[in-house]
């Protein structure tokens, strides 16, 4: 395969782990302020705080209201981690490289985005949470199928990589702007605002009943443990790493393991979190640690596209043209 269909499908799979993401933060919020009406406005202002892009709702849409924010993160098509731009940027990719994915896949992607300009153009807005459930539910429909019917070859092992590398980026900025939401109001600490608080940030990620069936209470300490340092559940930065890294060294791609450099920078990542405790990064600083965290995965995600995309040539299994540049 070579590395203009290996980009396209690695670009396709974080594009819908992308999309999926953005539509869980806003589903748990929306629940949220159903429970705590009295903290409407200061939900909001952290979901676009995790994007890192303020600057630009700032100075295209100003107040952070739940209308603003939601049509941002939803439907804005010039914002190019929207769900909408998101679902695009999957099926144009996708559609780039049909004869390296099953019918039924493309099928489910196409049915995914017209889902989705559907709801851009109902009368209704902003949507509901039933609206990011079912976006979520496309995402897992389109997961599974990838899962049954793709070969475990280059092209399923560049999906999961950016899948997984994907989540890894989006699991760890919920929980920063979570904690900075209570950092922000001390006096909500240990009361049942707390609770509710963190237990939406564990539903974001679907973890509450994993979390709960390990620990019987919620405690920071606890939630960063699970959500950045545990091997097992399949939403965690620290699975996630492990899930890229597996993927990335089942590629038979252009340079050996031990000279691949994106491989050498996620095994100095997992590495790092070994060697870490949720204590640690709490007392160090959340915010820093997450910073420092989101920086180790952009230099990943720079690796990839240096070592497998970026004209090099690997072991190819089918033919391809041109390579098509992702930003």
């Amino acid at each position: 395969m070579l590395s203009r269909v290996a980009n396209s499908i690695y670009w396709m799979s974080r594009y819908v782990e992308r999309a999926e993401s953005v539509a869980r933060f806003i589903e748990v919020t929306l629940n949220f302020i159903l429970d705590q009406p009295d903290h409407d406005v200061e939900q909001w202002e952290p979901l676009v705080r995790a994007t890192g892009d303020e600057e630009y709702f700032n100075e295209h849409y100003g107040a952070y209201t739940a209308a603003n924010v939601q049509q941002f993160l939803t439907f804005d098509t010039d914002y190019h981690s929207s769900v909408r731009t998101s679902i695009s940027n999957a099926r144009e990719n996708a559609r780039t490289v049909c004869e390296a994915i099953s019918s039924e896949a493309w099928e489910q992607l196409n049915s995914f985005y017209h889902f989705v300009r559907a709801a851009e153009r109902s009368p209704q807005q902003p949507p509901n949470a039933g609206f990011y459930d079912d976006v979520v539910q496309h995402s897992y429909h389109l997961g599974g199928i990838l899962d049954a019917t793709m070969t475990r070859d280059t092209g399923w092992n560049f999906a999961n990589a950016g899948r997984f590398l994907e989540r890894a980026d989006k699991t760890s900025r919920i929980l920063d702007v979570k904690y900075f939401t209570l950092l922000r109001n001390v006096s909500d600490m240990n009361t049942t605002f707390d609770d509710l608080l963190w237990s939406s940030v564990l539903r974001s990620v679907s973890s509450f009943e994993m979390f709960r069936k390990r620990y019987h209470t919620l405690t920071v300490e606890r939630i960063v443990d699970f959500l950045i340092l545990d091997s097992k559940f399949p939403r965690a930065v620290r699975y996630s790493l492990q899930q890229a890294r597996h993927s990335l060294s089942e590629v038979d791609g252009p340079v050996a393991e031990f000279q691949n450099e994106a491989i050498l920078q996620t095994d100095a990542l997992l590495d790092r979190l070994d060697a870490t405790s949720a204590r640690q990064i709490i007392d160090g600083g959340m915010h820093e640690f997450v910073d420092s965290l989101q920086h180790s995965l952009n230099m990943i995600g720079e690796a990839v596209h240096e070592t497998y995309f970026a004209l090099k040539a690997f072991p190819a299994t089918q033919s391809q043209s041109q390579m098509q540049t992702q930003s």
